[in-house]
């Protein structure tokens, strides 16, 4: 029987509408990577950043060049 690898990233991004950003907690230091949007600010988590592997992940999985950082 042959499994089939579940995708890693399920989220859909536009650029249009959305912006990536990590969103990073001044408590505890956790940190989120997802997509923000440009006109009501809603945050669509993405993927919970364990090392730096993730962030570059979450830039490959989606074609990114560079995210912001919130607090």
């Amino acid at each position: 029987m042959m499994f089939r690898k579940k995708p890693l990233f399920t989220a859909e991004y536009d650029p249009d509408t959305q912006y990536p950003v990590i969103r990073a907690s001044i408590c505890n230091g956790e940190k989120v990577a997802g997509f923000k949007n440009k006109a009501d600010g809603h945050f669509t988590d993405v993927l919970l950043i364990k090392s730096d592997a993730d962030i570059d992940a979450f830039k490959k999985a989606y074609g990114l060049d560079e995210i912001k950082t919130e607090y």
